[in-house]
């Protein structure tokens, strides 16, 4: 099921972009990440058409809401491109970070579901190639990523397993965002954050 669909040349263009993006990026063997992908996932998501793409427009947080209140479990991850974000990269994770409480307390009823943003204003990750990237189009875009909890975290154990994590944890100094994620998660299939 192909979920992109296009109201403007500009959504194709980032649509391209974000692709191209993630098989120069995302999908090549990494030192970093014990020589698999930064996200080993990604590329067949795209070519499995699990991926829907939405664009926002306008400060409404609308279309985000209603990604996590009507989830289709037929895709693995819903990308939304946020042309009107917030300039600020710190209020933007800190959002999607409170988002993530909240649904973890039922507030979209699926408690099964996580949020995390890529703000055009971030530091750069130094275990990446995406210096090399030439982009598409000019205009800056943040994309906040939503999938379920429970998937995202289970697939994250088995890299974990296989020494992805090692040099990523220790050098970019990430273990507090793993961290928050494993605890939601707990919480979600013991009914608190025991193990």
């Amino acid at each position: 099921m192909n979920m992109i669909v296009f109201n403007t040349g500009k959504e194709q263009q980032i649509c391209a972009e974000i692709i191209a993006w993630t098989e120069h990026t995302l999908s090549k063997p990494n030192s970093f990440y014990n020589n698999l992908p930064p996200c080993p996932y990604a590329q067949k998501a795209w070519t499995d058409e699990k991926v829907a793409l939405l664009f926002k427009y306008d400060d409404n947080m609308q279309v985000l809401y209603s990604t996590l209140s009507q989830w289709e479990d037929s895709l693995d991850l819903v990308i939304i491109v946020d042309l009107n974000f917030t300039e600020d990269p710190d209020v933007f994770h800190d959002y999607l970070r409170e988002l993530n409480e909240a649904i973890s307390m039922g507030v979209f009823i699926d408690r099964d579901m996580w949020v995390m943003g890529f703000h055009p204003h971030d530091e750069a990750n130094d275990f990446i190639d995406d210096q090399s990237f030439m982009q598409v189009i000019d205009d800056e875009y943040a994309m906040i990523f939503v999938q379920r909890l429970s998937k995202v975290q289970e697939s994250a154990d088995k890299l974990a397993e296989k020494g992805y994590y090692d040099k990523y944890l220790e050098e970019y100094n990430a273990e507090e965002i793993f961290q928050e994620r494993a605890d939601l998660y707990r919480r979600l299939k013991n009914g608190d954050e025991t193990t």
